[in-house]
């Protein structure tokens, strides 16, 4: 995924490689004019000694403007690159199911889009500056003690292979631990962000001391799967430190001894500290480069397994946009299910009549609200066809069936925006004039505007600020503004007063007029003047009629519901 992103921008990685390999072709050249500026203040040559000081602020010179040159383009990749992932992440995450979000923390899905890009930007920082400039580095070193001190540059290679095969087996050794530890973290964030989002839950159940229990027992487990992780890093680290301590006892050891036969020039000696100092830097900073490269890949498996997971509902490659004139909804033979072992409908037919008005009553669990979330496709059926107009909603586009559908659910979820904006998002072209229309036929205007912000008035996240029967309202007047040929109402109005849902069953008797309208419904008053009225229970049709008509039934289920609501007007 990551090379997938970086290629499109492979003139940007050309310049950051070259600028980093002068650098490092500078810098290990650097040691070797400062050898011979030794050695020529030994002999006592200063012209000699004066043109290697020019020759080094030459060197340097190079070696600054290259690294500072890569930065610049450096942050225009990294950035560009993030921003590119992000927004991938972003469309695959949106285009998965309705079922796949009912399914996962909220909060943990976007700790694992952030984790996911600053993943890339410590893998790239690792692998284009620390890590491939230290290995690169190293092959220059080596190749400059191999071709003038073989001794000690066989040595080197050796010592710095086995260096390198420990870090590179123990990082994968150690790579499951962060995958956990990784987890831990989600898992983390993700209760922290359930519980912080139902804080009001917690305060009404006085839950307070059950809730920090469950959450300082997944704290407890982050702490111990990162202590784990830690803790190998650390032996790791260790046991290179008494390593690297060996090699540079041996290798101080027998330059001291060549110097004393006249082997060996100071010059050399001191080449060989800085250059010794550089290999251990250079190792000792790979190790940990290639541990945070596996611990970045670690951050970033839980959303790249996320982008490797298909898609749910996916549209068809030859599908095409619903294209509705009637309105006609039928459910030709419909089985489905939320779990592989139940079946909430089964072998289950319904057909509506284009522009009727049609309710659907019954026990909670029965299937009402599964009906409308089948018509939307938030999930496929197992069995069986809906079709609007002939059309079948699985050979049509998802964006193009949803825009021919308005929804006003039971609680409604408003965006962190202003009240403008949350009606217009049913029509974004729409303007201001039809905004405030909208919200005038849904009784919204005049609370909206009692608002010292008016329209511009920001609503809180998931729209908190506002009450329960606003923030209907607001659903109401986004579905007329949407102006779609098909309606369902969700328990549109049980959140509003009285005199409200007067107000409001007349916009919704005009926002009906000549559209297919479902209306899922406790509260029998508002479908008494429906066109049919279905009882749904146990996935099954069991009753259907006019509201005089299923009254008259002799011990019937709508007959036994209406007695109970005392004449309808009482709350289920």
């Amino acid at each position: 995924m990551f090379w997938r992103h970086s290629k499109k921008y492979k003139w940007q990685v050309i310049a950051i490689v070259s600028c980093v390999l002068i650098y490092t072709l500078a810098q290990a050249y650097v040691p070797l004019l400062y050898r011979d500026l030794i050695d020529a203040l030994t002999a006592g040559n200063l012209d000699a000694a004066l043109g290697i000081v020019m020759l080094v602020f030459v060197v340097n010179l190079i070696k600054l403007t290259s690294f500072r040159f890569s930065g610049f383009v450096n942050n225009f990749f990294e950035a560009r690159v993030m921003a590119d992932l992000t927004n991938t992440c972003y469309q695959y995450l949106q285009e998965h199911s309705y079922g796949f979000f009912t399914s996962n923390f909220v909060g943990s899905l976007v700790t694992k889009v952030r984790r996911f890009e600053r993943a890339f930007e410590q893998i790239s920082d690792q692998i284009l500056f620390d890590l491939g400039r230290a290995l690169l580095d190293m092959v220059i070193i080596h190749i400059i003690l191999l071709w003038q001190y073989t001794f000690f540059g066989l040595i080197m290679v050796a010592w710095s292979v086995v260096y390198l095969l420990f870090t590179y087996f123990y990082s994968r050794f150690k790579l499951p631990y962060d995958f956990r530890r990784a987890e831990a973290d989600s898992r983390t964030t993700g209760h922290l962000a359930d519980a912080v989002t139902n804080n009001i839950n917690v305060k009404l159940f006085a839950n307070y001391g059950f809730e920090k229990n469950k959450f300082s027992e997944t704290v407890e487990e982050q702490f111990r799967l990162r202590k784990k992780s830690w803790d190998l890093g650390a032996i790791s680290d260790t046991l290179l430190s008494f390593y690297t301590l060996a090699i540079e006892f041996i290798i101080m050891y027998f330059a001291v001894r060549m110097w004393g036969q006249g082997l060996l020039t100071l010059g050399d000696i001191a080449l060989f500290q800085v250059y010794l100092y550089r290999i251990f830097d250079k190792l000792w900073h790979a190790g940990g480069n290639i541990r945070h490269i596996y611990e970045a890949l670690a951050d970033a498996n839980e959303m790249t397994e996320i982008l490797s997971e298909e898609h749910g509902i996916k549209d068809l490659e030859d599908a095409g946009p619903i294209k509705i004139s009637k309105g006609e909804i039928e459910f030709q033979k419909v089985s489905f299910g939320y779990h592989e072992d139940g079946a909430v409908l089964d072998n289950f037919n319904f057909k509506i009549k284009a522009g009727e008005r049609v309710a659907l009553i019954g026990p909670s669990g029965g299937g009402k609200s599964t009906i409308a979330k089948l018509l939307f496709r938030f999930y496929d059926v197992r069995n069986g066809k809906i079709l609007i107009d002939g059309q079948d909603v699985t050979e049509v586009t998802q964006g193009s069936l949803r825009g021919q559908i308005a929804l006003v659910p039971q609680d409604p979820i408003l965006f962190h925006r202003s009240l403008m904006e949350n009606i217009r998002y049913a029509r974004p072209d729409a303007s201001n004039e039809e905004v405030t229309e909208a919200a005038r036929l849904a009784h919204a205007h005049e609370f909206i505007s009692s608002f010292p912000g008016g329209y511009h008035t920001l609503v809180g996240e998931r729209g908190v600020k506002l009450s329960g029967g606003e923030r209907q309202r607001v659903a109401i007047a986004r579905a007329i503004l949407k102006n779609a040929p098909i309606l369902v109402l969700d328990e549109a109005t049980s959140s509003l007063d009285s005199e409200s849902e007067l107000y409001i069953q007349d916009s919704l008797k005009e926002l009906m007029q000549d559209r297919t309208t479902i209306v899922i419904a406790h509260r029998l008053s508002t479908i008494m003047q429906m066109d049919r009225i279905v009882v749904i229970d146990g996935g099954s049709i069991i009753e259907e009629g006019k509201h005089e008509e299923l009254l008259k039934a002799q011990k019937g289920t709508y007959q036994r519901l209406w007695e109970i609501q005392a004449g309808g007007f009482a709350a289920a």
